[in-house]
């Protein structure tokens, strides 16, 4: 069985996908002509295998798969696949059925046996539409799956009670993204009824992780500018319980919720880890919005305090934290 899928305890014939941090990775561009910058990508993906994440999200949405050509796609898992051996969830961008297939497919020629699932978002509040969309990708590719639920991306909104149907009838789900606010009192109720069945992960830039664990998640599956804290946090969980895991978040709060800001949300984020040194060029592809200057002074005073909080901890293996790329 693939190491990023544990062995399912209530019906003993599903995975779910292994607890920890899923870095979701952003994909950088480059000049005016905003092309995907595949060096700064290696870098990116090489630091989240050095700071201990137990997997990589690529083209999810905060990967602007939606803005990439299918060649790009195929780019951007490839350099996933060559510059580290971390297992891979892969979003899909396609509500559709068909074109779903087709993504999967490609990600599965590029990926191979390193694709630990594809993320699928839910194109419909009917659980009997979501079931049917499952089984059919399923039954052409044979893909273990994500469930995500995130109503800002997709448009769709489901009820929490909706998806433990679908989760219940589709064996092959092996875990659920949470991004339908109030998160933790979906995930509350989702672990409540799937107890062992699937992993489910919180999302939206860490923004309410305490909570989400609180409340059952096996982790988080997002996007922040420090993924080390995020690490730090459900390490500090699973061995010593909340006041551990609040000591280690805490510092970076501020940040957090400063990257999560509405409609500039992703591009104050890529601005963030070009500030680290992680990727070279801050671009979003259009429709997204560009980083407004006016928020550059407070971005500064939130990146020097989580830098500092981060230069007093020691990284996930005990050595010091590893330095951003130049």
């Amino acid at each position: 069985m693939n190491e990023s899928l544990n062995n399912g305890t209530g019906n003993g014939t599903r995975g779910t996908l292994a607890p920890g941090v899923w870095g979701v990775v952003a994909t950088p561009f480059q000049g005016s002509t905003l092309d995907v910058d595949l060096d700064s990508l290696s870098g990116l993906v090489e630091h989240y295998e050095a700071i201990g994440t137990t997997g990589l999200t690529v083209l999810g949405v905060f990967g602007e798969a939606a803005a990439l050509t299918a060649e790009e796609r195929r780019q951007v898992l490839e350099i996933a696949v060559e510059c580290t051996d971390l297992p891979l969830v892969v979003g899909v961008t396609a509500l559709a059925t068909r074109p779903a297939i087709e993504e999967i497919r490609a990600a599965q020629d590029v990926a191979g046996g390193r694709l630990a699932a594809v993320m699928v978002q839910a194109n419909s509040a009917r659980p009997e539409v979501v079931i049917a969309h499952l089984d059919a990708i399923h039954r052409a590719t044979g893909a273990k799956v994500v469930l995500q639920d995130y109503p800002m991306a997709s448009g769709v909104s489901i009820p929490t009670k909706a998806l433990i149907s679908v989760v219940k009838s589709c064996s092959f789900v092996v875990a659920v993204k949470a991004e339908a606010p109030p998160t933790s009192v979906a995930i509350a109720e989702l672990t409540a009824a799937l107890v062992g069945r699937v992993s489910v992960f919180g999302g939206l830039g860490g923004q309410g992780l305490l909570d989400e664990l609180m409340a059952g998640a096996a982790g988080a599956m997002t996007g922040f500018s420090y993924p080390e804290a995020l690490i730090a946090c459900v390490r500090a969980w699973q061995e010593d319980g909340y006041q551990a895991a609040r000591n280690q978040l805490l510092p970076y709060l501020p940040l957090i919720n400063f990257e999560q800001q509405a409609k500039v949300a992703l591009a104050i984020r890529k601005e963030c880890l070009r500030e680290r040194g992680l990727i070279r060029d801050a671009g979003v592809r259009p429709p997204a919005a560009g980083f407004p200057e006016d928020l550059r002074s407070s971005m500064g005073i939130h990146l020097g305090e989580a830098a500092a909080a981060l230069e007093g901890q020691s990284a996930p293996n005990g050595a010091a934290a590893p330095a951003g790329r130049n």
